[in-house]
């Protein structure tokens, strides 16, 4: 039985979703990784998790979740925001067969359509996310 993934995309719904470990669970704090002001954010939902009860969601590379910023500018503090994560620290093997993993989690902060808040993205973007965010990858310095 395959399981789908339910993430709304630019360009759709994707088929087939990657194995890769969810390992950013709720409460995480991950740096902002735009440059629309904030700089730490802190998890408090995943969208499109069916879950088992009492199991804690848990995100990884490419998934959207609802953040708030812990720090930054008043006026993005204290509200839920949506969020992209384009990096994270847990080693992941892809299906090529190499292993990645990325210095620090990251994530940076989009609409709920999936336009982004802040014009570039600082650092690398994994290729997970850069497929299934169309507009992550247009403003993409790097892509790994």
């Amino acid at each position: 039985m395959s399981r789908r993934s339910r993430a709304v995309a630019a360009v759709g719904i994707l088929e087939r979703r990657p194995n890769i470990p969810r390992t950013i669970v709720l409460g995480s704090l991950v740096t902002c990784a735009d440059n629309s002001g904030a700089q730490l954010l802190k998890i408090i939902q995943v969208h499109g998790i069916k879950s088992r009860f009492r199991r804690v969601p848990s995100a990884c590379v490419g998934d959207l979740v609802s953040v708030t910023v812990k720090k930054g500018p008043i006026d993005l503090r204290k509200k839920p925001l949506h969020a992209v994560v384009i990096r994270q620290r847990k080693p992941y093997r892809r299906p090529d067969g190499t292993w990645i993993m990325f210095e620090d989690t990251a994530a940076v902060l989009v609409s709920p359509e999936g336009d982004l808040k802040g014009s570039e993205i600082k650092g690398p973007v994994a290729r997970e996310a850069a497929e299934r965010w169309p507009r992550i990858a247009n403003a993409a310095n790097i892509i790994v």
